[in-house]
């Protein structure tokens, strides 16, 4: 599969292609996507079967210490080990490194001797009826998602950071589209991976039509190095 490196304003790839207007993207919100060329193989079913047996938490909606548990409303589950790399999916965790690699190397384009690594790892299960509140991941540079096992008509939905700002006046739209919008779905499909800022708020809204149970792997990276400059005073030690 020949792999490119697909760097969008967030869903623009479903846009409506008529807007042809010379209109430059200023500060978009870089999200990468990159398909897998193979399935799940037989190891790899095994590892995430005995990681589903061996727990999923679950918060109904009001237990919880974060100010989104107290909500009505069922989220989804999350694998109690949250270091899934650390020993398991082995060649899955490779084309994610290979993977954000590409992305730090053409997004973040940081130099000298930085080097990223992935922090914590985790599954998902999203039962029909389920949700994933929206949210972000806190003490994170990148954030990413493979997804295993998805649904009918499956999305992530992310939500503009400038969102207030921009709706100082709120104009009632005639469409909607990615100038004007203050968040967007994103479909996702098996095999998929994508990967973003670890501050973009994003959330699994309940779908109405799934009828069976949504499986993805997320985690987050970080950093370890020097970063900033001495001569402006940004200079720290990861």
């Amino acid at each position: 599969m020949v792999e490119e490196l697909l760097i969008i304003i967030i869903m623009k790839e479903i846009m409506n292609n008529s807007l042809e207007l010379p209109v430059q993207d200023l500060f978009p919100s870089p999200l990468y996507y990159v398909f897998r060329d193979s399935n799940i193989d037989i190891t790899e079913s095994e590892e995430i079967k005995n990681i589903i047996e061996e727990g999923m938490e679950q918060f109904d909606g009001r237990e919880g210490p974060e100010p989104w548990a107290h909500r009505e409303g069922i989220q989804n589950s999350t694998s109690r080990n949250s270091y899934l790399f650390n020993d398991k999916l082995h060649k899955l965790k490779e084309f994610c490194e290979k993977h954000i690699k590409i992305y730090i190397d053409n997004v973040i384009s940081p130099k000298g001797d930085v080097k990223f690594y992935i922090t914590q790892s985790w599954l998902k299960m999203t039962k029909p009826g389920e949700e994933h509140r929206k949210h972000n991941h806190p003490n994170s540079i990148i954030s990413g998602v493979y997804y295993i096992k998805t649904t009918v008509n499956d999305v992530i939905k992310f939500y503009d950071p400038n969102s207030v700002t921009k709706q100082a006046i709120k104009f009632s739209q005639k469409e909607a589209h990615i100038w004007n919008a203050t968040s967007w779905l994103f479909p996702v499909t098996n095999n998929k991976l994508i990967l973003f800022p670890a501050w973009l708020e994003h959330s699994v809204p309940i779908n109405p039509q799934a009828t069976t149970d949504r499986i993805s792997l997320a985690f987050n990276v970080f950093a370890k190095g020097i970063v900033g400059e001495e001569y402006d005073l940004t200079r720290s030690f990861l």
